[in-house]
């Protein structure tokens, strides 16, 4: 298996990963579309749902987050790949 496919089926199992968005936010928009085209599981949530949420990354968005670390935008499919295999 070469190393973009062992780092592709790592990205796919990997659980815990939060992409911090808000509705209407193309930014947040090519974000996800950065995740998926890594075929990566993630959950999608929207920091208007949550005060705290807001409060933290209101001005931020969009941020991946896996555990304690956080990708904050702009980031590009490299950066993307590169926090993954930071965090996994």
């Amino acid at each position: 298996m070469t190393s973009s496919n062992m780092l592709t089926n790592t990205m796919t199992e990997t659980s815990g990963l939060i992409l911090y968005h808000t509705d209407g936010c193309h930014l947040c928009e090519i974000a996800q579309s950065l995740v998926e085209q890594l075929g990566m599981s993630y959950q999608h949530i929207d920091i208007c749902d949550d005060e705290v949420l807001a409060e933290r990354y209101g001005i931020s968005i969009p941020v991946l987050v896996m555990g304690d670390k956080e990708l904050f935008w702009p980031f590009d499919g490299e950066q993307l790949t590169d926090f993954i295999r930071s965090v996994v």
